[in-house]
């Protein structure tokens, strides 16, 4: 037998003997020490972001360790693999997804506090400051390494590039006349950038852990939902100073958190909706509003909603419910169910006129199929089956086809195009094999279909939207949306809103 010298195996034992357990009171001293200078006391953000479990609800734990261990390129995020054994790691991950010892708070003084003016807009041109089209601008939200990229809709050349607050979330939204758009970040940051000039121009922290904004169709407010606090800031949109905040409690006097939140434009109204009571809020901001909401008795908590085009109906689900409800907004009365299997994504549904008629359909993120629903008589047409469950469609008024990812699953690298009169799958994409494509948006004239792809070597890939040939492939990433300004301001046919 051959034997093994005595000092090897002290080393292979000292090797494979695993770091004494690390328990969570010693977790959070080690915050103390490494993670509170950027994170803050209480977890609640400061140079770095929020770290409380809402914060983190789209990050996988051991997403998590890997940034601890190795950082984040392109952020101020060092790697502590050098300082921290796995076992240390792992319970300063758990510490981190425990909810914090005293609930936090978020008050009308921290708000004003946290404000701040960046540039002062009115020594600024009001023309665009670039030779781009400003309606056929994209803004790209790159994931990846938090950041934003303003590309040329013509060129597809790089305005600008600039670092985001982390997990920009809910869309950016744009006012009216397309220059100002509007950001919010997961832990909470409102931030407004000139599209003109090519520059930001305010921010201040609306809550701690944000669902989305909207802004008013007369470019004078925006309003924030957020799950924590649960609660509505309404902000002035020219400096993002705060005009109030709205607390969103149900009519028993339940607290609740904000589903989402939607500007109306026809009706001069936000519409929000909330999570944890069956109401549909209406808020008015013509003339002189005062915010008051209108209430609307839903038959369900309201997890994800749309309009129809002429913004009488609201199509709402929740992802709990086996289907979803119209509700007449002007009445306020709820006008039927409608049949919608699976978690839809109402928010990310679209609407198109076949042979006449407004359609609209949804993808549904637990199940393989397209919802498509008759708009006058709230029929389900038909289910078209995908190779998996999907979160985005577009389409544009000049196109055949509505475009869906198959966001979920092992077949996330095919994107389907659906004929819009057939309700067939006309063509099944593949940008990059074995990585996830999704997200697809129009130049405003419908001429060229922007897609993403979610990785972190990934792309956004121009297509020609009638030869389906590619034009042009800009490594990014992460790129997980882009919005083009002409389309969204317009309301345009196909887009979300």
């Amino acid at each position: 037998m051959r034997l093994i010298p005595f000092a090897l195996l002290m080393l292979c034992g000292a090797v494979q003997a695993a770091p004494e357990a690390v328990s969570l009171e010693q977790a959070g001293v080690l915050y103390e020490q490494h993670c509170q200078s950027c994170h803050g006391a209480n977890r609640l953000g400061g140079a770095g972001p929020a770290l409380l479990p809402e914060s983190l609800s789209r990050i996988k734990p051991d997403e998590a360790r890997a940034v601890i261990h190795n950082g984040r390129p392109a952020s101020q995020m060092a790697a502590f693999g050098d300082r921290l054994n796995p076992a240390q790691i792992d319970a300063l991950v758990s510490y981190l997804y425990q909810p914090a010892a005293t609930p936090p708070t978020w008050s009308d003084a921290d708000i004003r506090a946290s404000h701040r003016i960046l540039t002062d807009v009115d020594t600024l041109p009001n023309t665009p400051q670039h030779n781009a089209d400003p309606l056929n601008l994209f803004v790209v939200v790159e994931a990846g390494n938090h950041h934003v990229r303003v590309l040329d809709g013509d060129r597809f050349e790089e305005l600008a590039n600039f670092q985001s607050h982390f997990a920009l979330h809910g869309g950016p939204k744009f006012s009216p006349d397309g220059r100002f758009v509007y950001f919010a970040s997961r832990d909470g940051w409102i931030s407004v950038y000139d599209l003109h000039n090519l520059t930001m121009i305010a921010e201040v922290r609306a809550g701690l852990n944000t669902r989305n904004l909207a802004v008013s169709n007369d470019g004078r407010w925006v309003l924030v939902g957020n799950y924590l606090p649960g609660n509505l800031v309404l902000l002035d949109a020219r400096d993002l100073s705060l005009v109030k905040h709205i607390p969103t409690l149900g009519a028993d006097g339940t607290q609740s958190r904000v589903s989402a939140v939607y500007t109306a434009p026809p009706r001069d109204s936000f519409v929000v909706a909330l999570k944890d009571v069956k109401e549909a809020w209406e808020i008015s901001y013509a003339g002189k509003p005062d915010f008051q909401p209108r209430r609307i008795e839903a038959a369900d908590f309201l997890d994800d909603f749309s309009f129809t085009p002429d913004y009488r109906y609201l199509l709402a689900t929740s992802r709990k419910a086996l289907g979803g409800q119209v509700i007449d907004l002007d009445t306020g009365k709820a006008v039927t169910d409608i049949p919608l299997p699976g978690m839809p994504h109402l928010g990310s549904g679209i609407y198109w006129k076949r042979g006449g008629n407004w359609v609209f359909a949804t993808p549904n993120v637990s199940k393989g199929l397209i919802s498509v629903l008759d708009l006058q008589s709230w029929k389900l047409i038909k289910e078209i089956p995908t190779e998996g469950p999907g979160f985005f469609m577009r389409s544009h008024l000049n196109s055949p086809y509505a475009w869906t990812d198959v966001f979920f699953g092992p077949n996330n690298d095919a994107v389907h195009l659906i004929d819009k009169q057939t309700l067939e799958v006309a063509h099944t994409l593949r940008p990059m094999p074995g990585k996830n494509a999704a997200h697809v948006e129009f130049t405003n004239d419908g001429r060229y279909a922007l897609l993403s792809v979610w990785d972190t070597d990934g792309a956004l890939i121009v297509y020609d939207a009638k030869t389906l040939k590619e034009i042009k492939r800009i490594p990014m990433n992460k790129p997980s949306g882009k919005y083009n300004v002409g389309n969204k301001i317009e309301y345009a046919e196909g887009t979300s809103h």
